[in-house]
């Protein structure tokens, strides 16, 4: 527990800080001073992660430390310390030292979540996560957008974590157990009923809510387009990844026995299907939502959505692949997220940045920016040499093993790699502004004003910017630092 303790403790001393010393300050050096100290925290918390080692059983099996808790749990930290670095750099905030707070009170609710082996603490940690997500999401108080999201985020995951509760105490009063090993123990030495199903169907939902999977997706644009974008970020990056964790434990380790089969034509009732169903949904929704949006937010929402149809794609195959070609997928989805996140975040510094066509000669006015942005929007269409494209062979790869085309996951796997084609269209209309456009120009402007200001970049941004780019290549290139964790 001590990635935990450290977030918990660094959030208060975050808090007791500003209040100590803070309020003669001025907000900009308030943030600073908020963000560094959430920056030992969160170095304190990989220090605690990398020294817990591996267990089977923690707790008396409320936790599990295995490859999968310590590579996500060191994930979710790292995409916590891109997000506190670019609120450091490019956020103005009312209230910065609970801003960082909040980033650390989810930061240890997604560690928790990678750790999670019992139902009980399984649903507290997401809704640690959860609450602080609504609060980030609605946490620029100037902005009308800002209160809306938090308020459709709010209601939508009150809503599924009813379905998730509700869920788990069916699956309690049937098995008579909250343990995942005793309850797949059960599941497997008992035929399914139809209150199983019912049960199973609603931790689906909320599993379709956390994933922003399609039909449980309405939340999403609204989110992405509203909220500051540094949560807009974190909500893209470190929450699927503890999400997708959380869930893959719940579903093989757990619910397993009650799985069924997508490798044949002919297949077995499970909630496999239900799985399969959820992803051929959000690759169609997300890919062609995606191909009409005009606002930049809400297009990374319907690739959100679309990627979610990759990711279910993973949970499918880690039964019979494992784990790693899913974390690799999300880890590398979050990196190329968060970046264009932080790109935006720089731009909306000096310049509005909603519409795709506000990116018109970022070329000219920040070749930096563009380099970077480049290399996200290019890994999220899975483009080689980038981990984006290694991530989706690994996963449709996987999925092709277990029956090749001979069964739905076969089948879904040859729909994504179509719908990859889909969204290179709407990734390169991004490159194309960016790299290709120019600047609109004033019809009363002096032609020396044709030329478009430069846009300052903080040298925290630049730098962990270009970190996050040089992550993406060199997981691309070499995926196996990654996957022989697993």
């Amino acid at each position: 527990m001590v990635p935990e303790a450290a977030l918990v403790i660094g959030a208060l001393f975050v808090l007791a800080l500003d209040i100590a010393y803070g309020r003669r300050r001025t907000l900009e050096s308030r943030l600073y001073i908020a963000v560094i100290t959430g920056t030992v925290a969160v170095v304190a918390a990989m220090y605690g992660a990398f020294s817990s080692g591996l267990a089977d059983s923690v707790f008396g099996g409320a936790l599990i430390l295995d490859e999968l808790t310590m590579a996500t749990r060191l994930g979710v930290l790292v995409l916590a310390w891109i997000t506190l670095t670019l609120a450091g750099s490019t956020a103005r905030l009312r209230h910065p030292a609970e801003f960082v707070a909040i980033v650390l009170f989810a930061t240890a609710g997604f560690t928790l979540m990678a750790a999670a082996h019992q139902l009980l603490v399984a649903f507290v940690a997401l809704e640690l996560a959860s609450l602080s997500l609504y609060i980030l999401a609605g946490f620029d108080k100037s902005k009308p957008e800002s209160a809306e999201a938090a308020l459709k985020y709010f209601l939508f995951g009150g809503m599924s974590a009813a379905f998730l509760l509700f869920g788990f105490s069916l699956i309690y009063g049937l098995t008579g157990s909250i343990e995942l090993h005793e309850i797949s123990a059960h599941l497997a030495g008992h035929p399914p009923t139809p209150l199983l199903s019912v049960a199973l169907v609603m931790v689906l939902v909320a599993f379709g809510f956390k994933a922003a999977a399609a039909p449980f997706h309405l939340w999403a644009p609204d989110v992405y387009e509203g909220a500051p974008v540094s949560s807009s970020a974190l909500i893209a990056s470190a929450s699927k990844l503890a999400g997708l964790t959380l869930f893959v434990r719940l579903l093989w380790p757990g619910f397993g026995p009650g799985a069924g089969n997508v490798s044949t034509a002919a297949g077995a009732p499970g909630w496999l299907a239900i799985v399969a169903c959820l992803s051929a949904a959000s690759l169609l929704l997300g890919n062609f939502a995606a191909l009409a949006q005009p606002n930049l937010r809400r297009l990374l929402a319907y690739s959100a959505i679309a990627h979610a149809g990759v990711m279910l794609l993973g949970v499918i195959a880690a039964g019979d692949a494992g784990n790693g070609p899913l974390f690799y997928y999300v880890f590398t989805y979050g990196i190329a997220t968060i970046g264009a996140f932080g790109v935006i975040a720089v731009i909306e510094r000096t310049s509005p940045c909603q519409r795709i066509t506000d990116l018109a000669g970022l070329y000219r006015r920040s070749p930096l920016l563009t380099g970077c942005l480049a290399i996200y929007i290019l890994s999220l269409a899975g483009i080689p040499p980038l981990a984006g494209f290694f991530g989706k062979f690994t996963v449709f790869a996987a999925a092709l093993n277990l029956g090749g085309l001979a069964g739905p996951a076969g089948w879904l796997a040859i729909l994504a790699i179509f719908l990859s084609a889909v969204a290179l269209y709407y990734y390169l209309i991004v490159l194309k502004q960016a790299l290709v456009c120019p600047a609109p120009v004033a019809p009363s402007a002096a032609p020396s004003s044709s030329v478009p200001d430069r846009i300052p970049v903080p040298p925290d941004a630049a730098i962990v910017l270009v970190f996050a780019a040089l992550l993406l290549l060199l997981l691309g290139l070499f995926p196996s630092v990654l996957l022989r964790i697993f």
